[in-house]
């Protein structure tokens, strides 16, 4: 019994994150008749009205600004629909693209380091599924020990990237966007609390890919402790 509920607890702080981002973005996701522009066209309009020299296109990889390439990417459901969501995931994305013009070091800082990460994940999982192979043609356990240990360290890499540069998806939303938002009137008195909302939900999404990755690496743990 004390099992499932640790159990509960630890798939409630791993998964909690994402769900709650899930909710509010899904939440807001209708279209308003109030509003004239889509996403993608209110992501065009506040690139060109703060001088951004980026592009912009849509992805079938999830929102996000891509500073090796200067492109912000926006979901076909955000870039068409005429949401708050929409509206307010575009002012986001486009406040990355805002941290990359007046060179915002975390903002770089974090570009070079998901490129370490990206690669080290991979390589941990590589680790892991060699475990066994190696135990085997080694017959020494310390050897499925140490390349258990690296398997972990180097897939938890991806997961501290996302944790330390938390600062920089907060700073898109309350420090870039939400300034952008009132300073232009865009969205209504009874709209812009939604749109903490969904900026907090925009942030959110780091911390859920963050605990997911830690939650796969307890899932290894788990599974070689048997």
């Amino acid at each position: 019994m004390h099992f499932l509920i640790l159990l509960l607890l630890i798939l409630a702080l791993f998964y909690g994150p994402s769900l709650w981002a899930g909710r509010v973005l899904k939440q807001h996701s209708k279209e308003l008749a109030k509003y004239n522009g889509t996403g993608g066209e209110f992501a065009a309009h506040l690139i060109k009205q703060l001088g951004l020299n980026v592009s912009l296109e849509t992805t079938e990889h999830g929102d996000h600004y891509d500073p090796m390439e200067k492109v912000v990417r926006l979901s076909a459901d955000n870039f068409n629909n005429k949401s708050l969501t929409a509206m307010v995931v575009a002012a986001h994305e486009v406040g990355h693209a805002l941290q990359h013009h007046l060179n915002y070091r975390p903002l770089v800082m974090r570009t070079q380091l998901a490129h370490v990460a990206y690669h080290a994940e991979r390589v941990g999982a590589l680790f892991m599924y060699a475990i066994p192979v190696v135990a085997v043609i080694t017959r020494a356990p310390a050897s499925g020990f140490l390349m258990l240990l690296l398997g972990l360290i180097t897939m938890s890499i991806s997961s501290i990237v996302h944790l330390v540069t938390l600062p920089v998806e907060f700073d898109a939303s309350f420090k870039r966007a939400l300034p952008v938002l009132k300073a232009g009137n865009y969205l209504d008195d009874s709209d812009m609390r939604h749109a903490r909302k969904i900026l907090l939900a925009c942030a959110l999404t780091y911390v859920a890919q963050s605990l997911s990755g830690l939650f796969n690496i307890w899932r290894w743990i788990t599974v070689f402790r048997r």
